[in-house]
């Protein structure tokens, strides 16, 4: 591993995690709601706003299991340096609107982190390092994890990783767009909370 990658790490490490942690692949996220906003547009016949980062992160921690109450979320967007921000997102600007930043809703508190990755550290590798950071801490219970499972080999390094993670002490759910084979967590439908994200509706869709 790189230094860079090794000091990102260790900043990480002397976190003082919550307890509920959202891992996500922000440049693959941008780029779904991207083809979700081209696709459906054509389908239902209207402009399809950019979709409300906040809101998605509810339905993600939603989805993942958290209920109403006084909770503290992370969330971690992981994204390449190259990126200053999201294209299909609002806010979206990494350093300007998100790192850092927080809100607060009937799911408790979610704040906001950012990270980069170099071209030095390929996205992939610094992805399962940030989720194996995460998945060692005693104080994390809750882990829901976006990465780009379309990419050729990146859910199979997903699985393994958590392979040996105590399904009993940490509830695990991965996000995708389509249902995926093995392991021991749980899955979700990505395309579900940035479909509610960006306003569009069920019955638009019939």
């Amino acid at each position: 591993m790189c230094y860079l990658c090794t000091m990102n790490i260790e900043e990480q490490k002397s976190i003082k995690w919550s307890e509920n942690v959202i891992i996500a692949d922000a440049d693959y996220i941008d780029n779904v709601a991207f083809n979700l906003i081209v696709n459906f547009e054509r389908m239902i016949g209207r402009a399809i706003p950019q979709a409300d980062i906040a809101r998605w992160i509810e339905c993600v921690a939603l989805d993942g299991g958290l209920r109403e109450g006084e909770h503290e979320t992370q969330v971690v967007l992981i994204h390449h340096k190259k990126n200053a921000k999201m294209e299909n997102f609002r806010p979206s600007d990494y350093e300007q609107e998100l790192n850092g930043k927080a809100f607060h809703d009937h799911l408790g508190e979610f704040i906001i982190s950012s990270f980069p990755t170099e071209d030095v550290v390929s996205d992939e590798d610094f992805f399962i390092d940030v989720m194996q950071t995460v998945c060692g801490q005693e104080e994390v219970r809750r882990i829901m994890i976006i990465p780009d499972a379309e990419r050729e080999g990146m859910y199979d390094r997903v699985r393994d990783t958590l392979h040996y993670v105590d399904d009993d002490a940490k509830r695990i759910t991965v996000f995708a767009m389509q249902p995926l084979q093995g392991g021991n967590f749980r899955q979700e439908i990505l395309g579900y909370s940035l479909m509610n994200a960006l306003g569009i509706k069920a019955d638009e869709i019939k």
